[in-house]
């Protein structure tokens, strides 16, 4: 099973033509995370062919427009897709006042259960964990409370190695689960069979790392370090930094070096400014300190790790 990310849009502020609010699409373990959720994401979620009951969880990085305004209109379709299971929906406190509010003005039954998990630590905080997949907050500095996400596979099992496990006819299939757990196999004479003789390795874990709206800041550098993809908003080129800095957003140099800092394999760059038509010029910028910078391609789903 792979990890891909689809980006639904990865435009600030205003839709254009071409490109659509922060909006994205995680499946890993075969679990579908939404991340932001700007306007016209649920029709964004059609361009892309995927399947709306297989999202269970939501996560919003902040109460600005350009990053929930779609949530009301997607949680409405679910309704009308006959929705029952229940939904998840992380965000900063207020994201269940704004939601329920609307939902009362505008008398929508929903059908199903919302259960909010509202955040406002400014510490990072594990948010969600199952069997195969954990979820962390990463703290940012934007003009309002907001946090990006890291996503990361726990790890694998690790691979039968049956050519040697078949020499040795006391391992039963029984076995088999404490095997890919790493524990080593005792036979009856009390010899211990070194798991790494009767495994492999397992397939690497994968990890993603989602950074909305934020100034400059190396202080979420220890939370993802090391990850396979970083996504990190760049709305200016450097000769706008002063701008940057005021309005609570980054550079595209300035995402390069935090992707340089941090040793990510790979910087994926959004939320541009509407004053850039040619956005080959964040890239340029970008690369002359970090070459593993690339521009989101909006609906065309990216393999992970």
């Amino acid at each position: 099973m792979s990890t891909h990310l689809t980006i639904l849009g990865f435009n600030s502020a205003i839709p254009t033509v071409n490109s659509a609010p922060t909006a994205q699409l995680l499946e890993m373990e075969e679990r579908h995370f939404l991340i932001d959720c700007g306007e016209g994401t649920q029709v964004q979620l059609r361009k892309a062919k995927s399947r709306f009951s297989k999202i269970n969880h939501i996560f919003i990085s902040h109460l600005h427009g350009d990053h929930c305004f779609g949530l009301p209109g997607l949680i409405a379709s679910f309704r009308l897709l006959g929705r029952e299971t229940p939904m998840h929906i992380y965000g900063p406190k207020g994201i269940a006042e704004m939601l329920e509010t609307i939902f009362r003005l505008t008398e929508t039954h929903r059908g199903f259960e919302i259960i909010y998990h509202e955040l406002s630590s400014k510490q990072s905080e594990k948010i969600y964990e199952d069997e195969r997949v954990e979820v962390f907050t990463i703290p940012l500095k934007h003009r309002i409370y907001c946090n990006g996400y890291l996503f990361r596979e726990k790890q694998k099992p690790r691979h039968l190695n049956i050519k040697e496990i078949i020499k040795y006819p006391e391992i039963e299939t029984c076995d088999y689960h404490n095997l890919k757990l790493g524990k080593d196999f005792i036979l009856k004479d009390g010899y211990v069979l070194k798991n790494e003789v009767l495994t492999t390795e397992p397939t690497k874990s994968v990890s993603y790392a989602f950074c909305s709206d934020t100034r400059y800041s190396e202080e979420i550098i220890p939370i993802i370090q090391n990850v396979d993809v970083l996504y990190h908003e760049a709305t200016f080129l450097h000769d706008l930094s002063e701008m940057a800095q005021h309005t609570g957003h980054s550079t595209a140099l300035e995402a390069a070096r935090i992707a340089r800092k941090a040793q990510v394999r790979k910087l994926i760059l959004g939320h541009f400014s509407n004053r850039y038509q040619d956005l080959s010029v964040f890239t340029d910028e970008a690369r002359k300190i970090f070459a593993e910078t690339y521009l989101p391609q909006q609906l065309i789903p990216v393999q992970i790790g």
